[in-house]
């Protein structure tokens, strides 16, 4: 009876393993089928000016999305990437109507976000404060402190006047070429030898993995998550930078629902929310499916309120299947015993 069991345990484990392995080309496969169904739904799909619009319009979640990925994977979480952008974005924009130097004007965006990830890395591991909880308040923060600077620097709540055209070039073209498309490319590069080939990245995972492990050790915890949050914290403020060029202008309700859509990425490209996996280019396929699920959405003329509905049903989704896939999910004797 004993062998039966064992056999039986070998058997499930074995199928799990094959269905985590097959299910890194799932995401994929997923990508290609919405891009073949879209290009029989409109013949404005399958264009290169709308592709090279998906990528642009997804760079922002890409970018955001491979610090959040490590962060994720080494057991942190940052709500706070939404109001980010909007502050980095206000700012560096607001900088730039006071007639600073345009270089400057960026790198204090980049800097704010650094700033914000620095804070929020102290209240989670400083403080001991749950993640969910200092990100949420730090994202209300960073939120209001963009309205007001927005009325601070130009008296309006949006700043959109007296902007140095210089300000506007790196949302512009190398060639033929967006810049923010290069900027993707790079920074996927980087992070991905950061993630597989640096000592950063394997702490990530070994701290993700198992806390307590890691510590057992001689990993340093707090520094290697104080370390991503820093590191989420700077590319989401790139990011605002980024959306504020392209918007030509700094809006402090941008960013709206942004964390979510970073957060729907990561978790459609493999990543655990309960930390220790996730892959940079599993967020890069991630962030792409959602781009062009929102560019299909728009060229079917679907209203913003949808759109919201079908990405939150995409995320929870992506969260079911991952449970499934690491054999967590929602089956029969779940379900009886959570009625009892």
């Amino acid at each position: 009876m004993r062998n039966n069991q064992n056999s039986n345990a070998k058997k499930l484990k074995v199928r799990q393993n094959i269905k985590y392995k097959y299910s890194k080309y799932t995401i994929g496969l997923i990508l290609l089928a919405m891009i073949v169904i879209m290009s029989f739904v409109s013949d404005r799909f399958l264009t290169v000016q709308n592709f090279q619009n998906i990528i642009v319009q997804a760079s922002l979640i890409v970018i955001t999305g491979l610090g959040w990925t490590m962060l994720l994977v080494s057991g942190g979480l940052d709500l706070s990437v939404g109001g980010v952008v909007a502050l980095s974005g206000v700012l560096s924009v607001g900088l730039s109507t006071l007639g600073v130097n345009t270089p400057l004007c960026y790198l204090v965006g980049v800097l704010i976000g650094t700033l914000v990830g620095a804070v929020n890395g102290v209240l989670s591991i400083g403080f001991g404060i749950t993640p969910l909880i200092a990100t949420l308040g730090t994202m209300w923060i960073t939120r209001g402190a963009a309205f007001l600077a927005s009325v601070a620097i130009s008296g309006r709540l949006s700043i959109y006047a007296n902007i140095n055209p210089s300000f506007f070039k790196i949302t512009g073209f190398v060639g033929k070429i967006p810049i923010p498309i290069i900027l993707v490319i790079l920074l996927t590069i980087v992070m991905y030898f950061v993630q597989n080939r640096t000592t950063l990245g394997k702490y990530s995972y070994a701290v993700g993995g198992s806390e307590r492990t890691a510590r057992y050790s001689g990993i340093a915890v707090g520094k290697t998550r104080f370390i991503l949050y820093i590191l989420t914290g700077a590319l989401a403020g790139l990011s605002g930078v980024l959306l504020a060029s392209r918007m030509q202008s700094g809006q402090p309700s941008s960013g709206l629902g942004f964390e979510f859509e970073v957060i729907t990425a990561v978790c459609l490209g493999g990543a655990s929310l309960a930390g220790g996996e996730g892959t940079i280019i599993g967020t890069l396929f991630g962030a792409f499916l959602v781009g062009v699920a929102k560019n299909s959405m728009n060229l079917m003329g679907l209203q913003s309120f949808y759109q919201q509905i079908i990405l939150g049903t995409i995320l929870l989704s992506a969260v079911i299947l991952d449970m499934q896939i690491k054999g967590k999910g929602i089956g029969r004797d779940k379900l009886k015993n959570m009625l009892h």
